[in-house]
């Protein structure tokens, strides 16, 4: 499934890069207009966008690799430019997701499902 925000499209197809596609003339631009530099295996990845009204946009993903799972950030301007991954930690950010998980964004917050409850993800005081 994809996300929007601020005339983009953003998708994550099974074994294939996170893309951003422009919106032009209510058509999707043929070439992406950025992309993640790892692709994610299957079934892909779902994002999620958090944001301060249509500016400094973040793109939430999470990469399930069978026993562990990655919650990806990017720049949502360019997602070139990853600004944070749950591997960044050690394994104080390490979980196990579900295969068809897709992140919720609330009060500063990240949210992720498990297959036995839910992550939660959110700076440290």
């Amino acid at each position: 499934m994809p996300a929007y925000f601020n005339n983009t499209i953003y998708y994550g197809a099974a074994n294939d890069a996170l893309k951003a596609f422009s919106v032009n003339n209510a058509r999707l631009v043929n070439d992406p207009a950025s992309q993640s530099a790892g692709a994610f295996a299957y079934p892909g990845t779902t994002p999620s966008i958090s944001a301060n009204g249509t500016s400094d946009g973040i793109v939430w993903t999470v990469e399930n690799n069978g026993s562990s799972s990655i919650l990806h950030a990017y720049d949502a301007t360019n997602l070139a430019n990853e600004l944070y991954n749950s591997t960044q930690a050690g394994i104080q950010d390490q979980f196990v997701g579900s295969k068809f998980v897709t992140p919720m964004i609330a009060n500063a917050k990240v949210y992720v499902g498990t297959p036995t409850g839910v992550v939660v993800f959110a700076l440290l005081n």
